[in-house]
Parts: structure tokens; C-alpha cells; sequence
């Protein structure tokens, strides 16, 4: 978790792990500090929109079953999917995603009908009123992991709508984790997926 930590502690820590050629994964780091450390660390990685940095030193063995499907709503919700994305990839998983398929066109969502039957673990991320998990379940017999982010008009509280939305679901096999936390819910999707 790279919010709230100085440039300075994320180099020794980083440094720590990459002498024991570990695998580095840094979650909500801002640009600036992603860029100081792509200057003191050449192979790291930075995916600007997730706001995750990754050093590899070891390419992350497949050690999922199946493949974790990760859909998005909107775009403004892809902060947090690609959030999701990169630790689920990290921690050695087969990944797709479906972006901006959200219930304001069904009809985007139902396109991909295929990938949908055959994912293992879906991670279904989205704002608003936070709906879109609840269909995703309604259409499949595998785990959902619900993702409320942050996104919405008016009412929507930074998220608190969508996260009491999916709480409150009445479709069976949605597990939820906090508001805008893509990690989260990429390493429950892993633990799933490994079993």
C-alpha cells in the first residue's frame, strides 16, 4: 500500500525485496513517486491508471485454476479494475476483462456471453447504484466478487450507495469487499481461484 508512505520508504522497502528477488507489488502510488522509483528500479513496471508499480524478478507462475474475468461498468470505474487486474495477474493468475459493459446497455454485457460462462471467478466492479453484480450473478453459477466504487452523481455518498446496493442483493454468490478496493478484491479472487 503505497498512499501515505514517503519516497523514501518505498525504496527501502523495495529495495529489501528486490536483493531477496522477490516480486514487488505497490498499490495507490501516485506518478510522481512510480516515476522516482522506475529511475532507481529499470524493470519496474507502473500501470499510471491502477496507480500500481510492479518489479518482477521471478515471472509469476500460473497458479490459478481457470480464469478470473474482471468487468467493469463504466470507465470510471477502471481505476479500480485495473487495480484489480494487476494484483490478480501479480499473484499468478490467468486475467481477462470486459470494460464498460454496465446495465445502462445490458446488451454490451450479454455480447460476451461466452466469457462469461467460462470464467472461474468474476470481479464485477462498478459505481452508480451499484447493480451490475447482482445481474452478473443472476447469469452465472460461479463466485462474484462485487467492487463498489466511488463514481456516482449526486446521492451516491463516495460509493456508500453502491456498496449498500450489492450488501443488500437478493442474487446468491456475491461476496462484496469495501468501496474502491480492487486489491481486495483481486487477492479473494486468487484464493478462489486456487482452490
Amino acid at each position: 500500500f503505497g498512499e501515505g508512505k514517503e519516497l523514501k520508504e518505498l525504496v527501502e522497502i523495495t529495495s529489501r525485496l528486490n536483493q531477496k528477488k522477490m516480486n514487488v507489488l505497490i498499490t495507490r502510488l501516485d506518478a510522481k513517486k512510480a516515476q522516482a522509483l522506475k529511475r532507481r528500479f529499470k524493470k519496474g513496471i507502473y500501470n499510471q491508471r491502477a496507480g500500481v508499480f510492479k518489479l518482477i524478478n521471478q515471472k509469476p507462475k500460473i497458479l490459478g485454476k481457470g480464469t478470473i474475468l474482471i468487468i467493469s461498468a463504466g470507465t470510471g470505474d477502471l481505476k479500480v479494475a485495473e487495480e484489480a487486474k494487476e494484483t490478480a495477474e501479480f499473484f499468478g493468475n490467468q486475467v481477462e476483462c470486459l470494460y464498460d459493459v454496465g446495465v445502462a446497455g445490458l446488451h454490451r454485457l450479454l455480447a460476451h456471453w461466452e466469457k462469461l460462462k467460462s470464467a472461474r471467478v468474476l470481479i464485477v466492479v462498478a459505481g452508480m447504484e451499484g447493480a451490475l453484480p447482482s445481474v452478473v450473478s443472476g447469469l452465472v453459477d460461479k463466485p462474484v466478487i462485487a467492487v463498489p466504487t466511488s463514481v456516482g452523481y449526486g446521492a451516491s455518498f463516495g460509493g456508500l450507495s453502491a456498496l449498500l446496493g450489492m450488501l443488500n442483493t437478493c442474487a446468491g454468490g456475491v461476496a462484496v469487499v469495501n468501496i474502491d478496493n480492487g486489491y481486495g478484491a483481486g487477492v479473494v479472487a486468487t484464493l478462489i481461484n486456487r482452490l
